[in-house]
């Protein structure tokens, strides 16, 4: 990616616009799932929104030349694609019938303090004494969350769902580091999505199905899913991190939870609870501490998978 650019003798600018568009269409899945849940199970949800997506992704592709994966990476975009895409969905999608839109993506943002303890763990990293306060911290808030979700955090109730899905968003991120360097942030991210649609296909048939007879309304909330959170979201995001760059691009998205919160209120009329909204500021400040200070050069937050 070429240098960001910037006013001569002053810090680049921020595209307001493109960081807008991609802040708000990756908020805007959280209710959005919970809206498409009324009609479609979780895997058939999945399946539908990514096979939609593919048909654009694949032009895009064609028209920008992508490189092609490589046969020895083959391999790796599948695992993305299965775990990133395909199984993040199914616990994210499962875990929405019964957590709130808001505090689905509170949970989802313990996803880099779960990156950075799977790399220290298997990949020789270390954190800070305050990378490990900021763990700690995080890890409170996470369990204010889901004390008040239906069910806690009891097997199989819907936070433990998210929280199987923000591991996938953790492991995800580890995975595509080295696709990324290789083929770019923007084709790595439209292949994984390929990888994903292809596991999910044999849950398409079903998704149809479910889809059938059941007016338009649902299909638009599809079309929406499929193709503002991946495309237009991470299309927009491009723009501001070759502005500004990763590292001060990368504090930006904690105004996802947030932003999910006010959309959520609108669109499905969810009011958060003072837990949900207390763990949710633990949380974020925790993973703050943690990406700020917690390793011994700082490491800017990951990308989030999101489109929720």
């Amino acid at each position: 990616m070429s240098a960001p650019n910037r006013p001569a003798g002053g810090p680049p600018t921020v595209p307001l616009l493109p960081l807008c568009i991609a802040i708000g269409s990756w908020a805007s899945a959280y209710p959005l799932i919970r809206l498409a849940l009324v009609y479609l199970s979780p895997v058939p949800l999945a399946a539908v929104r990514y096979a939609v997506a593919a048909l654009f992704l694949v032009p895009w592709l064609v028209a920008t030349r992508a490189a092609l994966p490589k046969g020895a990476d083959i391999p790796r975009f599948l695992l993305c694609g299965g775990v990133g895409i395909a199984l993040y969905n199914f616990l994210l999608n499962t875990g929405e019938r019964t957590v709130s839109a808001g505090a689905a993506s509170l949970l989802i943002n313990i996803a880099p303090f779960l990156a950075a303890i799977v790399a220290v763990l298997f990949m020789g990293e270390s954190l800070t004494l305050l990378g490990w306060v900021g763990s700690v911290i995080s890890f409170a808030g996470v369990v204010l969350i889901g004390s008040g979700q239906p069910g806690g955090f009891s097997f199989g109730s819907g936070a433990t769902y998210v929280l199987g899905g923000a591991v996938c968003s953790a492991v995800y991120y580890l995975l595509q580091k080295p696709l990324i360097l290789r083929y770019g942030a923007l084709p790595t991210t439209a292949w994984n999505l390929l990888a994903g649609a292809l596991v999910l296909l044999p849950w398409l048939p079903q998704g149809m199905g479910q889809l059938h007879g059941q007016g338009a309304y649902p299909w638009v909330l599809v079309a929406i899913l499929s193709l503002v959170p991946a495309i237009a979201g991470y299309a927009a995001w491009a723009k501001v991190v070759g502005r500004v760059g990763v590292a001060a691009s990368s504090g930006f998205l904690y105004l996802l939870a947030p932003t999910t919160l006010v959309l959520a209120f609108f669109m499905t009329a969810e009011v958060p609870s003072l837990t949900t909204l207390l763990g949710g500021a633990v949380v974020m400040g925790g993973v703050a501490l943690m990406q700020l200070y917690g390793r011994p050069s700082p490491t800017p937050l990951p990308l989030p998978d999101g489109e929720g």
